[in-house]
């Protein structure tokens, strides 16, 4: 079967290689019908995050199952979302909902992502993929939910969701701060969801207009981070994501968390350290998370907030392409690319 190949930055290479086979009665082989690039592809791709090669890419994904094991309740043809990270639903962890760190797999078990686990799972930008665990790991689409819409459902869109969605649930009608930057589609995902989940203001701060117009597309209040022009934290939040991946606009974000607020890291911030104003967020008593999303029990949230028509995450996407264009496609500095691997309907 066919597989996009990282090697290195700026060179992909499509690859020929054995097609997975059920290797266990819970098993299922599933067949990508549209695959997202996640952000940190983006920075892979172009040398922004050193993961040496060569290894399967593409890991946002949904897909039609083609077969399933004997032991396996999910039936062929059916569309389903495809988890980025490996779990069993069992283990210990799992049972926690700590599915991005299952015990039965090595720590950072992901498809398309080699160098985290150092172990090949296979990628999503591949003709075939085979699914341990299928009746745990993969999730019916609803019926009416466009896959392209849905694409970045198992990673970007879930990493958008958890930072607004638990905690408007705490504080319903709470006023929501998105600092946007390096992850750029999940910071944009946590503005478009705090609006369809009711926040009483989403503010989202971008420098760039491209991510601004994608925000005003989901009815977010946008406007200039502009922290190089002098901008001060001059309102307080009760909800604030950071997005951005910078050391001054985590900073500012600490600046802009109103008392006793929540603040969650989306970013991969890449230094070896990054300074931390903790005496000021530990005189307003701020919650502060950050960390890799639970992919499994936090994107069917998104799904059914998708399929009510409340939150439309194809606003982010700026670009829809077939998939013998992803090696082109890889490097579009854009917020969203999502690549076809056969005709399906594409947004309005």
């Amino acid at each position: 079967m066919r597989q996009l190949t990282f090697i290195k930055p700026g060179v992909l290479e499509w690859w020929e290689v054995a097609a997975p086979r059920l290797q266990a009665d819970t098993d299922a082989i599933v067949r990508p019908l549209v695959v997202a690039r996640c952000d940190l592809d983006l920075y892979i791709a172009t040398g922004v995050v050193n993961y040496p090669g060569p290894f399967a890419f593409g890991h946002e994904t949904i897909a039609e199952v083609v077969e399933a094991g004997p032991a396996s309740a999910v039936s062929p043809g059916e569309r389903v979302v495809v988890p980025f990270q490996l779990s069993c639903g069992s283990c210990g962890a799992c049972r926690r909902g700590w599915t991005n760190s299952c015990e039965a797999y090595p720590f950072g078990a992901a498809y398309g992502l080699k160098p985290t686990s150092g172990t090949e799972f296979g990628g999503a930008l591949s003709d075939l993929m085979r699914i341990p665990f299928a009746d745990h790991m993969l999730t019916p689409l609803p019926e009416g939910v466009d896959p392209v819409a849905a694409a970045s459902l198992s990673d970007n869109i879930a990493d958008g969701w958890r930072a607004v969605g638990p905690q408007l649930a705490e504080r319903p009608g709470a006023t929501v701060l998105v600092v946007g930057g390096l992850a750029q589609s999940v910071g944009l995902y946590a503005a478009g969801a705090a609006v369809a989940l009711g926040a009483g203001r989403v503010l989202y701060l971008d420098d760039s207009p491209q991510r601004r117009e994608r925000a005003s597309l989901m009815n977010a209040e946008t406007a200039p981070l502009a922290l190089a022009e002098g901008r001060l934290a001059s309102e307080q939040f009760d909800i604030v994501v950071e997005a951005a991946g910078d050391a001054a606009a985590l900073g500012f974000a600490i600046e802009s968390c109103a008392a006793n607020g929540i603040l969650t890291s989306v970013a991969i911030h890449l230094g070896a350290t990054t300074p931390v104003p903790l005496t000021r967020a530990y005189y307003k008593g701020l919650t502060f998370a950050t960390g890799r999303v639970q992919s499994r029990p936090t994107f069917p949230h998104a799904m059914a907030c998708i399929a009510c028509g409340a939150f439309h995450p194809e606003k982010v996407t700026h670009r829809i392409v077939s998939i013998d264009d992803a090696i082109e496609a890889m490097t579009d500095p854009g917020p969203k690319v999502v690549f076809r691997c056969e005709p399906v309907n594409a947004p309005d």
